[in-house]
């Protein structure tokens, strides 16, 4: 499996997280009404996915160039806080350090740079770099500022658009399908770029086919709202190889993950993630059929740190996880994304434990 970056640029705000799941079913779809993107039927693609996948999606990521380097903002890892940073001993100062550090929704990792331990965190987070960002997002804007999320500084910014459906006798909005409702919506700042890694198969799928889907969903909106022009962006470029272990460390025993996904049985001796809950519900003509609903799925989200028990087994390939079947009653044959490109990093070779409260997060 080779990986590949396609940089896309937001051009609207976003009724769903681009995160890797949803993106790869909305690339499903494509294939669906198109057999010629791909020269094969969709089920043709599918028929090895439990073993082999053909493709998978990361989440989308902000891209930021500094000067002549580009960065990536990826999630803080799903570790212990301890695991993270240095904790002062003063009880007074910890408490004012945990609030500090749990501020910290975003690692900066340069282009040409690598994770070799997750103890240099504070440094892939600093301030200055950070500020940098703000100046020179700042310019870009024309003086707006940087969006904000939960009073951090970020690089997304979340909101409530309101909505209504007017009662054509009355005049008004009402009860029921009239009552006013709103819609979360997910903004990115000013002239950003978001990096998606891409993992596929060359002997069943190429890049420039995987480019030309990305285009038609960008042009006619992903996900809810799409149709109101929510959703939109542009593949900006030309897809490149990205040798995703260049960016971690060099004697890794641990994978970050860079999409939500399901991993397999008993193959990992610790693990770390934020539970993800995927409510997950059909798309096109099934979103009218009589259960548009999936069942739910419970994933480990984007972020995740995975500790396998067999290191040769897990780097042998660039990804982990599962694929996820028996999710419709309308559809049998639905499948999603369980599966997850990593970074392979190094972390400390202690008992394992759960991740604990000064976290925020469960493993």
């Amino acid at each position: 499996m080779e990986v590949y970056e396609i940089t896309i640029k937001p051009l609207s705000g976003f009724g769903t997280p681009l995160k890797g799941d949803t993106i790869f079913g909305q690339f499903c779809w494509q294939i669906v009404y198109d057999d010629t993107l791909c020269h094969k039927t969709l089920d043709s693609l599918l028929a090895q996915y439990h073993t082999s996948p053909f493709i998978i999606f990361s989440s989308a990521y902000p891209k930021i160039k500094i000067g002549q380097k580009d960065h990536y903002a990826l999630k803080t890892p799903a570790l212990p806080m301890v695991e993270l940073f240095d904790l002062p001993e003063d009880k007074k100062e910890k408490i004012k350090k945990r609030k500090e550090y749990k501020s910290k929704v975003w690692m900066i990792l340069k282009e040409s740079g690598q994770i070799s331990s997750f103890r240099e965190l504070e440094k892939l987070t600093n301030q200055e770099l950070l500020d940098k960002i703000k100046v020179s997002v700042a310019a870009e804007a024309g003086g707006r500022k940087l969006a904000k999320r939960g009073g951090a500084k970020s690089l997304v910014a979340t909101f409530n658009q309101p909505h209504n459906t007017i009662n054509r006798l009355t005049g008004k909005t009402g009860e029921g399908r009239f009552a006013p409702f709103a819609v979360e919506q997910e903004v990115f700042y000013p002239d950003s770029e978001l990096a998606l890694f891409v993992g596929l198969d060359e002997s069943t799928i190429d890049i420039a086919q995987v480019k030309k889907a990305l285009e038609r969903i960008g042009a006619f909106g992903f996900g809810k709202d799409g149709s109101s022009g929510l959703g939109r962006f542009a593949v900006v470029g030309e897809p490149r190889k990205i040798d995703l272990a260049k960016l971690g460390s060099s004697s890794p025993n641990a994978c970050y993950t860079l999409a939500p996904c399901v991993p397999e049985k008993d193959t990992f001796d610790e693990v770390f993630f934020t539970p993800f809950v995927r409510f997950g519900r059909h798309g096109d003509t099934l979103a009218k059929s009589s259960n548009p609903f999936k069942n739910p799925v419970i994933m480990a989200d984007e972020g995740g740190v995975l500790r396998p028990k067999d290191n040769s087994r897990v780097f042998s390939k660039p990804y982990l996880g599962l694929a996820i079947s028996d999710i419709s009653k309308v559809e049998p044959n639905s499948v999603a994304q369980g599966y997850t490109l990593y970074i392979p990093v190094s972390i400390s070779t202690k008992e394992p434990k759960a991740a604990t409260p000064d976290s925020g997060r469960a493993g």
